[in-house]
């Protein structure tokens, strides 16, 4: 006899709304919520949301399904207390992966459960991957030029690109020789858009280090060094994430100026997030405040046994 609980169980809806759902990281994310809802008997709806108005649209659509509550990966983390707000209307729990929210205030909301990166940390890790491969090729730090692609107004992003200019200062690279690359978006035509100014002003640097947000970012780098006739051997670029960008440049025949990047598995931020999700609606167990995985170096010649420890 099939019990009321899990009968109920077998009901439930959840959503998994992501900023940006053509990056091979959110498309891995979400598909982990949804094999994960298969396996354990509840459906995932997937959805974008690349502005506020498509957060609260998608949280409408959420509510006129009947989703009990959802992931999402905001596009702005100020939205928080406006995307709060019309879940709370709706009665639906909210988990944060990736960005967490912030208040008015600029803090972080302690109220909306978040799993995410450390940004700093994996920041750091950055920076030590390019400060080791920088001492493998013999380059002296005062004639190497930085480009820090920088996104402020994402405080992921600028923990991730402050963790790695520490490293990277502590280890010898003159303040001086980093130079700034504002991008608009996140993605890899705005950072080479952002980038290529840069390098062609500062020409007397033969030897470049690229690092920023993400992998896409940091290939928009590359791209612009090679669009200004630097070779790879004198171009070290590091990224974040460990997605489908990475393994494309990896699989080329011939390497290119992007090192490696920093590993993280988005297959296991989607499938946590919508498990703990799934217990909080089911059994009413809230996840923890904040949960900060950090990663593992992918390069050339180890990413695909990287990939498939991490289930990427």
């Amino acid at each position: 006899m099939t019990t009321v609980g899990a009968q109920a169980a077998d009901d439930i809806k959840l959503g998994f709304i992501v900023k940006k759902p053509e990056q091979a990281w959110f498309i891995n994310e979400q598909r982990a919520a949804t094999a994960l809802g298969e396996e354990q008997g509840f459906e995932v709806v997937r959805l974008a949301g690349e502005d506020g108005q498509q957060v609260l649209s998608a949280i409408d659509n959420l509510n006129s399904q009947g989703a009990k509550g959802f992931v999402i990966c905001p596009p702005d983390v100020r939205l928080g207390p406006a995307i709060m707000n019309r879940a709370e209307q709706y009665g639906m729990k909210v988990v944060t992966v990736d960005d967490r929210f912030v208040g008015a205030d600029g803090e972080p909301m302690e109220g909306v459960p978040h799993l995410g990166m450390s940004g700093f940390k994996i920041g750091q890790q950055v920076g030590n991957a390019i400060s080791d491969e920088m001492e493998a090729r013999g380059w002296d730090p005062e004639e190497v030029a930085a480009l820090r692609i920088t996104n402020y107004e994402l405080p992921t992003a600028k923990e991730r690109t402050d963790g790695a200019t520490q490293e990277l200062i502590e280890r010898g690279l003159p303040e001086d020789n980093i130079f700034d690359a504002p991008q608009q978006n996140t993605d890899t035509a705005s950072a080479f858009s952002a980038a290529s100014p840069v390098i062609s002003q500062n020409g007397e640097f033969e030897h470049w280090i690229i690092y920023a947000l993400n992998e896409e970012s940091v290939l928009g780098g590359v791209r612009a060094t090679e669009q200004y006739g630097l070779s790879p051997e004198d171009v070290i670029g590091v990224g974040i994430n460990g997605s489908g960008a990475a393994f494309a440049e990896f699989s080329r025949d011939n390497p290119t100026g992007f090192y490696g990047t920093v590993a993280v598995s988005s297959t296991s931020h989607g499938r946590e997030t919508a498990s703990s999700l799934y217990q909080w609606v089911t059994e009413g167990v809230e996840p923890p405040a904040n949960v900060e995985t950090t990663g593992t170096l992918m390069t050339r010649d180890n990413w695909e046994q990287v990939r498939d420890e991490l289930g990427l």
